[in-house]
């Protein structure tokens, strides 16, 4: 049984689900209304209130959580906590309040995920479709065919800034929901060619935004639940005809929604329009399907971030052979390290494999540029933090320090940067390994035991070993060095 929470930055939601078959049911839904994007100020920082109301409804959805018997559960945040400035000191409040850890996703995981739980609900392993999602503060366009993503745009427009940019005094009247259109439309217009006609055969909208709107189509007879661009005008029409959000009247439109509804409508005209898209077909399905998704897939050894490795290895065109020799060599020392858990595992494993993607850049700080690389790249399955964590311990593969001396405060963490820098220089130093000829220990201080040959048959060993004892020295770990037979 898995959980997904959705920290949106209309509504915090969370589905509780158990995998069937080929399908996820869905036992459990709960969702809060809480605006996060209205409570950006003008700095972009989440008001003190804002953190409040976030941090209360947290605890509520911990409470929901509490009477299942969950095998994983994964906390999502999405575009308002993507752009405020004080967001991570927002999270750790957050944190302590559900109980799990909150990852803060890129738009384009967003969109694959998304992508995923639309691709789930469906079932249709031959179809290519787009499939548009309108959130409270992003838009992501995913196209793929059956379960693959082929591509993903994630755009910073959505219901919540677009209705406060041009709907904020609450009057509606056709001159705003033009300039609101246009602006939709200039987001996207530059990137909408891959997402052409000739690549789809069927696009669905995701969101909550486009499920309210076609079933207020739908339930007010302007059309048959699905979207059109004649029903999407006609809707259009009827809000203005309202003149204030106060005002409006339809079968479907939930009173919370309706202070944000013209602006998700101004984003789905525009995107019609540049994408030229004639019919959408609403699906119950979405990013919290995803997650739950994506956990049945790790839970089942098929975890999307191994792909991701690969095929950023390839792109970059780094050595398997070094790359596996040092990642196996890493991993071991990380076992003989005894860490206190084995949570640093993975991702010590994939920094390994991908410590030289830098080389593409320059021979010269290499660590530096893989660092910077797998910081930024778009990895799917990824979060943000994961990348850091590895982007930090790449940076720290070789050199002094004080560069990452922050966080080797955290034994495990500091167990697997000593791990991955032996490991990294017996392989430049060419010695072919074997761990029963090295005794390795980390506790207050580092203890290295290794074979007197390896100095004699290997010169540089040496001079590397003495360079470890002063960078290590110069974050106050001591390090200590025997030879033996």
């Amino acid at each position: 049984m898995f959980a997904a929470v959705d920290l949106g930055s209309n509504s915090f939601r969370m589905h509780i689900g158990k995998h069937e078959g080929d399908a996820i049911r869905v036992i459990k839904s709960a969702r809060d209304p809480i605006r996060l994007a209205a409570g950006l100020d003008k700095n972009g920082r989440l008001t003190p209130q804002a953190i409040a109301g976030a941090v209360e409804s947290l605890a509520r959805f911990r409470t929901i959580l509490r009477d299942y018997q969950l095998d994983a559960v994964r906390v999502v945040a999405t575009n308002t906590l993507r752009v405020a400035r004080n967001a991570h000191e927002f999270l750790p409040d957050a944190e302590r309040a559900i109980g799990y850890p909150v990852e803060i996703i890129s738009g384009e995981e967003e969109g694959r995920l998304i992508y995923m739980g639309v691709a789930g609900a469906l079932a249709l392993p031959d179809e290519d479709r787009l499939v548009i999602d309108i959130g409270g503060g992003s838009t992501e366009v995913i196209l793929g065919h059956g379960s693959d993503v082929r591509r993903v745009e994630s755009f910073g427009i959505g219901t919540v800034n677009q209705s406060q940019a041009f709907f904020g005094d609450g009057y509606i009247n056709e001159a705003a929901f033009e300039r609101a259109i246009l602006s939709a439309r200039s987001h996207v217009e530059d990137a909408v060619v891959p997402f052409g006609a000739q690549h789809r055969s069927k696009v669905y909208g995701s969101s909550g935004t486009m499920r309210a709107i076609a079933d207020t189509i739908a339930k007010n007879g302007m059309g048959d639940g699905r979207i059109t661009p004649q029903s999407v005008e006609e809707l259009k029409q009827r809000l203005i005809a309202f003149g204030h959000v106060d005002h409006i009247e339809l079968a479907g439109m939930k009173p919370d929604r309706a202070a944000v509804i013209m602006g998700g409508l101004a984003v789905l005209i525009g995107l019609m329009q540049e994408l030229n898209v004639s019919v959408i077909s609403p699906v119950e399905a979405g990013l919290r399907m995803g997650v739950m998704w994506d956990l049945q897939l790790r839970a089942t050894q098929r975890d999307r971030r191994e792909q991701s490795v690969d095929d950023f290895s390839r792109r970059f065109h780094i050595d398997e052979l070094r790359a596996r020799q040092v990642a196996e060599t890493a991993l071991g020392f990380f076992q003989m390290l005894k860490p206190g858990n084995e949570a640093y595992a993975k991702y010590l494993n994939w920094s390994a494999l991908l410590h030289e993607a830098g080389l593409i850049v320059s021979q010269s700080s290499y660590h530096k540029h893989s660092s910077y690389l797998i910081a930024n790249a778009d990895l799917p399955g990824f979060t943000t933090r994961e990348q850091r964590v590895m982007s930090t311990l790449i940076l720290g593969q070789k050199g002094n320090l004080r560069k990452i001396g922050e966080v080797v405060s955290d034994p495990d963490f500091a167990k697997a940067v000593l791990a991955l820098r032996l490991a990294v220089m017996f392989m430049h130093a060419h010695i072919t390994l074997d761990l029963d000829d090295i005794r390795l220990k980390m506790k207050s201080r580092i203890d290295i035991e290794i074979k007197r040959d390896w100095l004699r048959d290997h010169p540089t060993v040496s001079y590397w070993m003495q360079k470890e004892q002063e960078w290590w020295s110069g974050i106050g770990v001591d390090l200590s060095i025997r030879v033996n037979a």
